[in-house]
């Protein structure tokens, strides 16, 4: 019901799950105003389905200028075994600790799933949150990467 009211209510599209084909089907209604409500809704059920949160789904489907961004570990540089384990490690450190400053600074939400990183926000905080998650992969020490984030945050507390 949760996936379910935001995308009929809300949005005012039709929605029914295909069974044999396994995949959810959206469709505009009469009463549907905006124009781009599938596109919004096929965004919202992908970002559910990659593991956000629900209210972080919603957001997607109320705000214009949020986006998702996904990679991989080997994009970025190929590792295997324990030297794949800890560059996961690094990135969510300890009890999540990394993952949520970045999240904090950077105004977007990230989800870990194996060696996939997804990133939910606007473009330009996915470029910070996606150089921060980079250098961690690289490396780099959660200790430098904090202080670019705190360098990176008090810019953008400046420009607003």
């Amino acid at each position: 019901m949760k996936l379910y009211t935001p995308l009929v209510e809300n949005m005012k599209l039709q929605v029914r799950m295909n069974l044999k084909a396994k995949c959810v089907e959206l469709r505009n209604s009469e009463e549907t105003a905006d124009s781009g409500a599938v596109q919004k809704g096929a965004d919202f059920i992908k970002a559910y389905a990659l593991g956000f949160e629900i209210q972080d789904a919603i957001a997607l489907l109320r705000l214009d200028d949020l986006y998702l961004d996904s990679f991989e570990t080997k994009d970025i540089k190929t590792l295997h075994g324990d030297n794949l384990s800890r560059a996961i490690g690094r990135i969510v450190g300890k009890e999540g600790k990394t993952k949520f400053t970045i999240e904090n600074t950077s105004r977007t939400r990230i989800v870990v799933a194996d060696t996939k990183i997804h990133i939910m926000g606007s473009f330009q905080n996915i470029k910070i949150a996606r150089d921060a998650l980079i250098s961690l992969i690289m490396g780099a020490s959660p200790g430098k990467v904090y202080s670019k984030l705190r360098t990176i945050s008090s810019r953008m507390k400046e420009r607003f």
